[in-house]
């Protein structure tokens, strides 16, 4: 294990405390500090044993924010390094796996804007001061507030700034008034006619053996979607796909990990996998049989009765995961903005802060976007 402490001076930080900052090379010795922290689903133990185990080939960084002063624990942030196009960067553990990224926080944290910017400015110092050289800090897809609290590294950044977004249904406990309001959809004429199959029923994995059918289904069935659709298919690949088996053993008896699935005697027939923390679900990948019964929306009935099985079981938030597919707004979800971050830690990290910026204010502006992008195409020609 490599320890490594960088504290801050006062004057470098806000005139509340100063600000240490660790960095530990090993996630399980990291995981030790705030078990109890506020985080979502994607700082679960679970979510980041299984990554840093099947992503070993990028070096863990993981920061460890506390008071300089009282020693006490204000953050963990799960990090990692890599060298891109001779880049030395860091990032969230995440290489597009998560939804979202951010701290954990410490359940007696508590700090204002200043004092958000304070820890902030501490990581950030702290970064430059290593000795390993980085270049860049990114920090993608994080979310306003983490568990109630306000995110203090987003005050590095512009809320909304990220070009993907979270997809939010928001119940009450009456689940029949949430289901009337998607009357539009059908959906208890899809399950008639789903039901007339034989021995048509609805399932959520209870045992790891299970959960492993299930997602090897759901890798055959979405990898023959990608193909339709002329698009690249990785996550049934050796690395994704032990990471999402991981996540599944570690999860799935406890509920953490969800893999539900419509099933009759000719097979399955569509599959779901999401992870819940506490009252909140995140839905991360849906698999169906394409054509064959698409008479009953197969995909969209399986999410909605996934949906249903969980609230019976006190989910109230449910996230529809990034990505704006029709089907999200038809069940109703609202678009929840995430921030993304740039920062030089070097000189050589300067072109590329400018041009994640230059990013960001186009996604603002969406016709001068369109506009870049068809440019940038015909260069490409």
């Amino acid at each position: 294990m490599t320890f490594l402490s960088v504290e801050q001076p006062d004057d470098l930080v806000s005139s509340t405390s100063g600000i240490a900052v660790d960095f530990l090379r090993d996630w399980q010795h990291a995981a030790l500090r705030l078990k109890a922290g506020h985080r979502t689903a994607f700082q679960h133990g679970y979510w980041l044993d299984a990554w840093y185990e099947a992503f070993h080939e990028h070096a863990p960084l993981i920061a460890l924010i506390s008071d300089a002063a009282t020693g006490r624990d204000i953050a963990v942030v799960p990090m990692m390094s890599h060298v891109r196009r001779g880049i030395r960067v860091v990032e969230f553990a995440d290489l597009g796996i998560s939804d979202n990224n951010a701290p954990i926080l410490a359940c007696d944290a508590t700090f204002d804007a200043a004092g958000a910017r304070a820890i902030s400015a501490a990581l950030v110092d702290a970064l430059r001061a290593l000795p390993d050289g980085f270049d860049l800090l990114r920090l993608k897809k994080m979310p306003a507030h983490v568990g109630g609290k306000p995110n203090p590294l987003v005050s590095l950044g512009r809320i909304g700034s990220c070009s993907v977004n979270g997809n939010l249904v928001l119940m009450g406990d009456d689940y029949a008034d949430y289901r009337a309001s998607l009357r539009r959809l059908q959906l208890p004429r899809c399950w008639r006619v789903f039901s007339r199959l034989g021995n048509a029923r609805f399932e959520i994995a209870t045992d790891v053996a299970r959960a492993r059918e299930l997602l090897d289904v759901m890798d055959v069935q979405q990898e023959e979607r990608m193909r339709q659709l002329g698009s690249p298919f990785v996550l049934n690949d050796d690395v994704h796909a032990s990471f999402y088996r991981e996540v599944a053993r570690q999860g799935v008896a406890e509920g953490y990990a969800v893999v539900s699935a419509l099933v009759c005697d000719k097979g399955i027939v569509a599959t779901t996998l999401g992870v819940r923390y506490g009252a909140t679900y995140f839905l991360l990948r849906i698999s169906h049989t394409g054509k064959t019964w698409a008479n009953f929306s197969p995909g969209l009935l399986v999410t909605e009765r996934t949906m249903e099985a969980l609230h019976a079981q006190g989910v109230r938030r449910f996230d529809l995961s990034i990505g704006n597919q029709d089907y999200k707004r038809r069940l109703g979800a609202e678009q929840v903005p995430l921030t993304d971050v740039s920062v030089a830690l070097s000189w050589r990290g300067v072109p590329y802060v400018w041009r994640d910026h230059a990013a960001q204010g186009l996604r603002r502006h969406p016709r001068l976007a369109a506009l870049a992008a068809r440019a940038m195409g015909k260069a490409a020609r």
